[in-house]
């Protein structure tokens, strides 16, 4: 809890704070350099984006798909915005988290999606593996609820559990830092 920065439920104090970092929505499109350069300039000049339709059923949907994860596996939402714990830079919003009793740190991401999935994509699976960095959690519970014309296809959402890889979170720590070095560079 001392790691929190923000709370998404003051929005312009959330969306100040994650300017300021590298979150893991940053961190899912970085792949090469050509990506840092492009998260350089819209970190630094903004973006247009302010949201469509999937955005806002998404945001719809999560408190319901929460409402789920919490009654099937014990995940309470969260909102909160949590810095690392040696770079107060990185940064994510898990969608939900419980501590079990074993003393393990489980995280929750909730999506929805217009097309069915065979696998994870890959983008989320980057911001799964960077919020289990940022937060120290060992899994994560993705949940996803397929729509078609925003009207859910299934009674009940899916889940997999993605299981921490240390691989995966270094190399996106190294293309966070890029991204952090470029910021720095542009901004001297």
């Amino acid at each position: 809890m001392r790691r929190i920065v923000a709370d998404s439920s003051d929005r312009v104090a959330w969306l100040r704070a994650r300017s300021r970092g590298i979150t893991a929505t940053d961190v899912a499109r970085l792949a090469t350099p050509r990506s840092i350069q492009a998260a350089a300039d819209e970190k630094l000049h903004g973006t247009t984006f302010g949201g469509n339709p999937f955005t806002d059923h998404g945001r719809a949907r999560e408190p319901v798909i929460a409402e789920w994860v919490l009654g099937q596996h014990g995940i309470l939402s969260s909102s909160a915005l949590f810095h690392a714990e040696h770079e107060s830079r990185h940064l994510a919003t898990p969608d939900g988290y419980v501590v079990r009793s074993s003393g393990s740190l489980e995280l929750c991401e909730i999506k929805t999606t217009s097309k069915p999935w065979r696998n994870i994509p890959r983008s989320y699976l980057r911001q799964v593996w960077w919020q289990q960095y940022v937060l120290g959690a060992d899994r994560t519970l993705v949940v996803w609820e397929q729509h078609e014309d925003f009207v859910p296809v299934s009674n009940e959402p899916l889940c997999r559990w993605v299981e921490r890889d240390e691989d995966q979170i270094a190399i996106l720590v190294n293309l966070a830092n890029a991204l952090i070095d470029e910021l720095h560079r542009r901004t001297r």
